[in-house]
């Protein structure tokens, strides 16, 4: 007979999750740290890489991911003053949450629509 788990069992484990999803929760979020860790770091580069975002919503997407301790934003002084944007350490602890999502995806893919060849046919 399995085991009932009670509201607070239930609650305990929600709460990291729901935490986890603050953070990276959105469209944009877990794309602009792929984006930044395949090296892109100026604003334009990040804009550029990420199809369909726009200007207004990645200014704040990473002032969000940097109030999380994510992205790190450096003013360098120069003339025009430019900023470039970094994942932090911290980022890096994401890397095997991004991995899983990007397995599971591809497998979700194959699962919905069938061989990897027919997914592609439907993108």
């Amino acid at each position: 007979m399995e085991k009932q788990h009670n509201h607070k069992d239930c609650m305990q484990a929600l709460k990291p999750v729901r935490d986890t999803l603050d953070v990276i929760n959105g469209k944009w979020k877990l794309q602009i740290i792929i984006s930044l860790n395949a090296g892109n770091k100026r604003f334009t580069e990040i804009e550029r890489s990420i199809p369909k975002l726009t200007s207004k919503v990645l200014a704040k997407e990473l002032k969000e991911l940097e109030q999380n301790g994510l992205v790190e934003r450096v003013v360098k002084d120069t003339y025009p003053v430019s900023i470039e944007y970094f994942p932090t350490a911290h980022t890096k602890t994401l890397h095997p949450v991004v991995e899983s999502l990007k397995d599971w995806g591809e497998n979700h893919r194959k699962h919905i629509f069938g061989s990897p060849t027919e997914a592609e046919k439907s993108e």
